[in-house]
């Protein structure tokens, strides 16, 4: 089957509106149906997608998922927030900025976009517009900030990756933090450069900080005490060897759910049964894409695509960097069309192996793709 138009209708049925997982699936099935004598039929396809869901690293997806989901339903975000918001409320962009950090926080404990979006900007776009900020930047700073929930680790997005190219989801996990802080610190120069340019209103801000400043270090600090200390909990139980990913994203659910239950009290027993169906509609569907991928991704390798699109675009030109600057472009463009999993599925198997030919670390490579398709999904049309 010629690859253009292989790839031509990928992009008809994702543009048309199909579901992504279906979508794969009716791919990797079409060269056989196509021509009988294709090694990879229907049952093989089937076969391929169960294959795929037999992973123990890909197990920790749905369990950090689900763990975001009890964090954001037992309120974390709020006491972040404040937290921070204590220390520099009272700062040109203070309050701005105290969203920035609890995102970056937050995704520490979700490892989710989405997730990270949905616990803080409920709370803090609301309150950053009733303190004089223009709705269209108290959203934009929550959305592009919420963005790190893939680029600071634990992110399900590199346990993704790890799956798709063999690589180490605890060397991505290391890989991710120095990029992660840098693209937090960019965002909050820019929240001081937007506050200094148009100003803000300092008599609001002032009378908030001085509520929040009433509470006291030390009972917010005890109040917050739980939640700051899930990221260390998660992050150090993997980076000191003692637990796998996967492990430590069972943990962080059991943990979320003691301090939400037994400590904080904002969660119910009553209420974890419509907690965990959230968790499970949500983590469904992006299991079904990644077993369908699977299947998708062993159909590209079988008709060699991935061989042949790596020769073309190597044959382009001899420079490494021209070589990237060509590939973050068509990561960007696809990250604004797909959503961050699927494209990993996708892009995986054809990028890395020139991005490897090019002198690129697999390990290197996974956090390049993974911070292109994060911009990408912040503008996704």
């Amino acid at each position: 089957m010629a690859i253009g138009l292989f790839f031509l209708i990928l992009a008809v049925l994702l543009i048309i509106g199909l579901p992504v997982g279906g979508v794969f699936g009716l791919m990797a099935l079409i060269p056989s149906l196509m021509s009988p004598d294709f090694p990879f039929a229907a049952p093989d396809v089937a076969r391929s997608m169960f294959a795929g869901m037999n992973s123990f690293t890909l197990l920790a997806v749905p369990m950090f998922m689900v763990s975001g989901m009890i964090m954001a339903e037992g309120g974390l975000s709020k006491r972040l927030f404040n937290f921070f918001a204590y220390f520099i409320g009272n700062k040109t962009a203070g309050f701005p900025c105290a969203v920035v950090v609890t995102c970056m926080f937050y995704a520490a404990i979700s490892g989710s976009s989405p997730a990270t979006v949905s616990a803080v900007g409920a709370m803090t776009i609301p309150f950053l517009v009733s303190m004089g900020y223009k709705t269209i930047f108290a959203a934009a700073i929550v959305t592009v900030a919420g963005g790190l929930g893939v680029i600071i680790p634990p992110s399900i997005s590199y346990i993704v990756y790890s799956s798709a190219a063999g690589a180490s989801p605890s060397d991505l996990f290391i890989a991710g933090i120095i990029p992660g802080i840098l693209i937090g610190v960019s965002l909050m120069i820019y929240c001081y450069y937007y506050c200094r340019k148009y100003g803000e209103d300092k008599e609001k801000l002032e009378a908030n900080y001085r509520e929040i400043r009433a509470k006291g270090f030390l009972p917010l600090l005890k109040e917050s005490f739980w939640a700051l200390l899930t990221p260390v909990i998660i992050l150090g139980t993997i980076y000191s060897g003692i637990c796998s990913p996967t492990e430590s994203a069972v943990i962080s659910v059991f943990y979320g759910l003691f301090v939400c239950i037994f400590i904080y009290k904002t969660i119910s027993l009553k209420d974890l049964g419509s907690v965990f169906m959230k968790g499970a509609q949500t983590y469904v569907n992006i299991l079904f894409v990644i077993a369908a991928a699977t299947s998708f991704a062993r159909t590209l390798t079988l008709l060699r695509y991935p061989q042949t699109i790596s020769q073309s675009v190597l044959s382009l030109s001899d420079s490494a960097v021209v070589i990237l600057l060509i590939m973050n472009l068509i990561m960007l463009v696809c990250g604004m069309i797909i959503d961050n999993i699927p494209n990993i599925m996708i892009l995986t198997p054809i990028m890395v192996p020139i991005a490897t030919a090019v002198g690129v670390d697999p390990v290197h490579f996974g956090i390049i793709m993974t911070c292109n398709l994060a911009i990408g999904m912040v503008t996704e049309v």
